[in-house]
C-alpha cells in the first residue's frame, strides 16, 4: 500500500478487515431472521441496543458518546482544535422489516473502524472526527417519515413534527426516543443541529453497475429526488352476500382502480427511469366475507429530474380522486427531497483515495435515497460506495464481501484523515 511521504496510507494500512466483518457479524445478531436477514425497525429494542453496543465498544479508547433530541447518536475521537467543527462519517442501523446485514449499518461500522484505524496509526487530525447513527432513515419500515434524524439534524423536519409521527399501531416517535434516552443512561445530550465541516457515508451500493463492472469502489456524484405518499380509501364494510354492486362503497375496488390508472402515469418505456412502487398495501377489515371498507397503501416516486418528480407527483392526488368511485380519498405527501448532486470536494477526496490506494473505481449515482442527502444542505457532502451481490436490498439475501467492506473503509479512513487535516 502506496505512502506519499505525508502520511497518505498509514490509516488505510490499519482497518481490520476481520474485525470489521466481525462487528457485522455481531450487529446482525440484533433482529437477526431465520433467513439470515435482519428486523431491526427504527427505536425498537434491537435498534437501541446496536446504539449501545457502539457505545460499548467506544469506551475503550475513551471517545465521547452523545444523543441528541431526535436520538441520533455521535460518537467522537477528538482533534487537536477542539474548537475546530468535526468531519461527520455515518449511517442508520435501522433496517426494513425483511432486511440486510449490511444496508446502512455498513455506514456506521466503517465510520467506526476509519477511526479505530487512525488511532492504530497514530494519526492526529485537526478536527474531530465523529461517528453517527442516523435516527429512522428507512422511512415507512416503522414510522412514515424517512431521513428522519438526519433531517431533524438539519432543520428540514421541526423536532415535534417528527416526534408527533406514530407508527402503524400507534406508537409515537417521541414515545419511542423517550424509550431510548432511558435505556441508555450513561450517554451524553446534545443538542441538535451543532456545526459540521463535512460528511461521509459508505454504504453498499443497493444495485448491480459495480459488480457487473468488477470495481471495488463507487464515487458518488449525487442522489435521485423522492416523493412518498399515503393513499387513504374509505369506503363502507358491507356483507359479501348480500350487497348489490350499485350500492357499495369498496374500498379495495377503487384502490386497485386508482393503482393501475397511476401504473400507466409513471410507466415510461423505453427509457424506464421513473421509479414507482406500491410497496404496502393494508385491506380493512381483510375478511372473506365483508366488502372492504378501509384501504391504504403507499407510494415511492423517485426520478433525478426535478421536473419531473414535480409533474408526475402533482397527478397522484388528482387520479386517485378521479378513481374513487362512491368511496372518498385523502393523499398525503408524507415526504420528498429534490435530487442531490455532490458538488463539493467530497468526491473528489474520495476519488483520490481510491486512485491512492490504486482501487478499482468509477462515479456513479445514486438510485436509493440517503442521509447523505439532507447533510448536503449543512456541509460538503459525499458518498462510497461497495458491491454488493447481484445489486440486492432491502431484503434478507443481501450480500457483501469482507474485502470489498474493507476496501470502502479504507477509502473512507484516507478521506476522513484528509478532510479532517
Amino acid at each position: 500500500m502506496a505512502d506519499d511521504g505525508n502520511g497518505f496510507g498509514r490509516a488505510a494500512a490499519k482497518v481490520d478487515e476481520a474485525r470489521l466483518w466481525q462487528r457485522h457479524v455481531d450487529m446482525a445478531r440484533l433482529g437477526g431472521t431465520p433467513r439470515g436477514g435482519v428486523r431491526r425497525l427504527a427505536l425498537d429494542a434491537n435498534d437501541i441496543q446496536a446504539r449501545a453496543l457502539l457505545a460499548e465498544w467506544a469506551r475503550p479508547y475513551g471517545w465521547a458518546v452523545a444523543m441528541d433530541d431526535i436520538g441520533n447518536l455521535f460518537i467522537r475521537r477528538p482533534g487537536s482544535d477542539a474548537a475546530a467543527e468535526p468531519v461527520l462519517s455515518g449511517s442508520h442501523t435501522d433496517t426494513q422489516p425483511s432486511g440486510g446485514r449490511f444496508d446502512g449499518i455498513y455506514g456506521v461500522l466503517a465510520a467506526f473502524e476509519a477511526m479505530e484505524a487512525m488511532e492504530a496509526a497514530g494519526i492526529r487530525t485537526r478536527r474531530p472526527v465523529e461517528a453517527v447513527v442516523w435516527t429512522c432513515e428507512e422511512g415507512g419500515a416503522r414510522f412514515p417519515m424517512g431521513t428522519m434524524g438526519s433531517g431533524v439534524f438539519v432543520g428540514r423536519t421541526p423536532l415535534e413534527k417528527a416526534r408527533a409521527v406514530a407508527d402503524y399501531d400507534g406508537i409515537t416517535v417521541g414515545a419511542a426516543l423517550d424509550a431510548a434516552r432511558a435505556a441508555l443512561p450513561g450517554v451524553a445530550h446534545r443538542p441538535i443541529g451543532s456545526p459540521i465541516a463535512g460528511y461521509v457515508e459508505a454504504h453498499i451500493e443497493q444495485g448491480p453497475i459495480l459488480e457487473e463492472k468488477g470495481l471495488q469502489i463507487g464515487v458518488v456524484t449525487g442522489i435521485q429526488g423522492s416523493r412518498r405518499f399515503l393513499v387513504e380509501v374509505e369506503g363502507a364494510d358491507a356483507h359479501a352476500g348480500t350487497t348489490p354492486r350499485a350500492r357499495r362503497r369498496d374500498a379495495l375496488s377503487a384502490a386497485v382502480a386508482m393503482v393501475g390508472a397511476l401504473e400507466r402515469l409513471f410507466h415510461d418505456d423505453p427509457s424506464d427511469t421513473v421509479r414507482f412502487t406500491v410497496g404496502r398495501f393494508v385491506v380493512t377489515p381483510n375478511a372473506p366475507a365483508v366488502v372492504p371498507g378501509h384501504v391504504a397503501f403507499t407510494i415511492d416516486f423517485r426520478n433525478p429530474e426535478p421536473e419531473i418528480l414535480r409533474r408526475l407527483g402533482d397527478q397522484v392526488d388528482p387520479i386517485c380522486q378521479a378513481n374513487r368511485g362512491q368511496c372518498t380519498v385523502i393523499v398525503t405527501q408524507t415526504s420528498g427531497g429534490a435530487p442531490v448532486h455532490f458538488a463539493d470536494r467530497v468526491p473528489d477526496a474520495v476519488e483520490a483515495a481510491a486512485r491512492g490506494l490504486r482501487l478499482g473505481h468509477m462515479r456513479i449515482f445514486s438510485g436509493a435515497g440517503h442521509d447523505a442527502g439532507p447533510l448536503h444542505a449543512v456541509a460538503p457532502s459525499g458518498m462510497i460506495f461497495v458491491p454488493c451481490e447481484k445489486g440486492i436490498s432491502h431484503a434478507e439475501a443481501e450480500n457483501a464481501t469482507p474485502a470489498d467492506l474493507a476496501a470502502g473503509t479504507r477509502v473512507l479512513a484516507e478521506t476522513l484523515v484528509d478532510l479532517a487535516r
